[in-house]
């Protein structure tokens, strides 16, 4: 079928298909979403380069990652080339208007995954973004009352804080800021709050760079480093019951109930109440007060390398979350009483990034078990290798063409 929006036919291909098994929501449910709150969608993606992070399956299969825009694409979708450390470079998609938004989204796309610079300017981010991540067992409570202290940490220091939920586990706090700083120091300005939101709150949040030794909500700041993209205001997750990353007010921030904003609300409450982040732009700050703030911080802590500050094993390492899952059960059976003793945040899933979508290692962290009776490292449930077949030396030849 084809759409016609911003003076262009969309093509739309196979709109009856599930893509939210639990829910019956098709393609054509999400473009219809997207339409209904274009605007709001399009402030949080326009004029960025973005990955496509393509369900081509329904979110019940592992997305992939694809950096470069396809080769067989309208003439009127924009691209913006970004280089990597890696010496290549890729062409990503920039969206502009509703016509290349739904365009993306037939491709596969359920949540949007822009990168936080203009296609104008590359190198100078123009915003800020602190993501609030709670190890297993957290409270949502807490997460929401962590994003109170970031915003007091940001406005204090000549910000202005913006809250929206990340449709997952989490929370974002965004700021707007003047694209007038390297990725470098964005980032060095983003680990400030999260060490300042520690210190403020240690019994609530973290700033531990290190998995297994965090409590409470981690105060993610690595989001700002180079290459990393965030779910935009207003993407659909790719969760069960469809949930939606949606921009609030401060108000509605302490009974903020995620579950709430979905596919199917979020649209009647973009219609009743409009976007609470429609004057994002006319809000941008200096990173001046932060940067000051790393300054008087002093260096981060560092882990000594090599050194394991953490009795940790490793369990598995697979292509999918089920397949890891499946090794640390059968772990689990084979040391049933060092699992009755593990807490929920003692065993650490990651999600890790391969060439071109996502794999995971499962480690567990003995911290909670009798010294005595720890087992040792055994041979791994599974033991998937993401960079198989890589010719390192030619990656190398490209990193160094490209520095």
């Amino acid at each position: 079928m084809d759409v016609d929006v911003a003076g262009r036919e969309v093509r739309i291909t196979n709109p009856g298909k599930v893509v939210f098994p639990e829910t019956g929501h098709t393609k054509l449910d999400l473009i219809r979403y997207y339409q209904a709150v274009a605007g709001g969608a399009l402030r949080g993606v326009s004029g960025r380069p973005m990955i496509l992070k393509r369900f081509v399956h329904g979110i019940q299969e592992e997305a992939f990652f694809q950096k470069r825009a396809p080769a067989k694409r309208p003439d009127w979708i924009e691209v913006a080339e970004l280089k990597y450390r890696s010496g290549l470079s890729a062409a990503e998609v920039v969206v502009s208007d509703l016509a290349q938004l739904l365009w993306v989204v037939n491709l596969g796309c359920v949540d949007l995954n822009p990168h936080p610079v203009r296609s104008g300017d590359l190198a100078n981010p123009d915003e800020l973004r602190i993501d609030l991540d709670p190890i297993p067992g957290v409270p949502f409570r807490d997460v929401l009352a962590t994003a109170q202290v970031a915003r007091e940490v940001l406005e204090e220091h000549g910000l202005t804080a913006w809250p929206k939920t990340s449709g997952s586990r989490g929370f974002h706090v965004y700021a707007r800021i003047e694209p007038r700083w390297p990725f470098a120091l964005v980032r060095k300005a983003a680990e400030a709050v999260a060490r300042e939101v520690e210190r403020r709150a240690p019994d609530l949040a973290t700033a531990r760079w290190w998995k297994e030794e965090r409590e409470g909500v981690f105060v993610d700041f690595n989001q700002n480093a180079y290459d990393r993209t965030v779910a935009s205001a207003y993407s659909v997750r790719a969760v069960r019951d469809a949930r939606v990353s949606t921009p609030l007010t401060w108000d509605e921030v302490p009974g903020c109930r995620p579950e709430a904003y979905t596919i199917d609300t979020v649209p009647k409450r973009y219609a009743e109440l409009g976007d609470p982040w429609e004057d994002l732009d006319l809000h941008a700050g200096a990173l001046d007060g932060l940067l000051e703030l790393a300054e008087r911080l002093g260096p981060a802590p560092k882990q000594p390398r090599g050194q394991k500050t953490m009795p940790l094993v490793e369990i598995a390492r697979a292509e999918h979350k089920e397949e890891a899952l499946a090794g640390l059960e059968r772990w689990k059976e084979r040391h049933p009483g060092v699992a009755a003793l593990l807490q929920p945040a003692d065993v650490l899933v990651d999600g890790m990034r391969g060439r071109s979508s996502v794999w995971y290692r499962i480690r567990v962290n003995l911290q909670h078990v009798p010294e005595d009776e720890r087992p040792a490292q055994e041979p791994l449930e599974s033991d998937y290798d993401p960079w198989e077949g890589v010719d390192w030396a030619a990656v190398a030849r490209r990193r160094d063409e490209h520095a």
